[in-house]
């Protein structure tokens, strides 16, 4: 059994963008009582994240964008206090309400607390059930349900804070992490590999040119056993061959059949498979370190049960 640490906080069910809005707080509680039900979350090791810092999150980001981000929320505690219906939009999709920035700094903090704790060894792995999600998050702008780039951040934490040489981010979110790709491009210490549903939101990641992104645009309807071919044809040499001293997911389950926000038809069972490949890649080159963050997934019973087996196989218990 694998030690899999699991982080997530109370404040990132705050966050809240209006009624009918697909990234809502239920996504939280879908995971949650999932894990509780099946047993898994007493096999895991339950850490609080705390809050990330402005200088922290500017590994990542503009500080003009981050000073943004906190102008929106004054004005929003100036306006409002508490009132969590308030909201102040970022883009058309992506907005923020009071507690947002709280959220925001949860979200952050746990995916650098997740990468301390696997570098030091107290974890192998870990998994950051937290929101907002953060991989369409640019460096200088929100967009996306996004506003702060939690993966991204985490690999440039990793590799500035605690001194490591190379790093790999894997995307398997149905939308393209472009966020994430704004990041790191031309970075030759980050690998960044991910597939993503095209044509679709956010456009642009099949016109790429930068040299560490490998990115596998697939048509809608899609299947797992096409992508299981892609991957394995396409990433897993390219990651071998980069050999990663840490891997860190930008875990999208929006990719499932029954989730309405795409058209790609993978199952629980290929999601187990992925991270089964990608949990291989780590033990191969990282002494299994591989940091999670959850990114889409809006079918809420869909949502859990691929969550689920995700955790299940990174803590060695499939």
């Amino acid at each position: 059994m694998t030690t899999t640490a699991y982080f997530s906080h109370p404040d990132c069910l705050a966050h809240d963008m209006g009624p009918g809005h697909p990234e809502c707080p239920e996504r939280l509680d879908a995971i949650n009582d999932r894990l509780h039900a099946s047993g898994l979350m007493d096999a895991l090791a339950w850490c609080e994240p705390p809050l990330a810092t402005t200088e922290q999150m500017a590994l990542a980001h503009t500080h003009a964008h981050l000073e943004n981000l906190l102008l929106h929320h004054t004005r929003l505690a100036a306006a409002a206090g508490q009132d969590s219906g308030a909201l102040s939009y970022l883009d058309p999709d992506t907005a923020m309400n009071p507690r947002t920035w709280d959220a925001v700094r949860r979200a952050a903090g746990a995916a650098l607390a997740a990468t301390d704790a696997v570098i030091k060894g107290e974890a192998e792995n870990a998994f950051c059930a937290v929101r907002p999600p953060g991989h369409h998050a640019c460096h200088d702008r929100a967009m996306g349900f996004c506003l702060v780039n939690n993966v991204a951040l985490a690999a440039k934490y990793a590799l500035e804070h605690h001194g490591l040489e190379r790093v790999a981010i894997v995307d398997f979110d149905v939308h393209h992490g472009n966020g994430t790709e704004d990041i790191v491009a031309g970075d030759p210490r980050i690998l960044m590999v991910g597939f993503y549903q095209h044509p679709f939101y956010p456009h642009g990641g099949s016109n790429s040119g930068a040299a560490n992104v490998l990115n596998l645009p697939v048509a809608a309807y899609t299947k797992g056993q096409a992508i299981r071919a892609l991957i394995e044809a396409q990433w897993l040499p390219r990651l071998d061959a980069f050999a990663p001293q840490m891997l860190f997911v930008s875990a999208g389950f929006d990719a499932h059949r029954e989730d309405d926000l795409g058209q790609l038809g993978l199952v629980e069972d290929d999601y187990r498979w992925i991270t089964r490949q990608i949990k291989a890649v780590a033990q191969r080159h990282a002494s299994g370190r591989i940091v999670s963050c959850l990114e889409g997934g809006y079918n809420l019973d869909a949502l859990g049960r691929s969550v689920e087996v995700h955790v299940r196989e990174l803590a060695g218990l499939s």
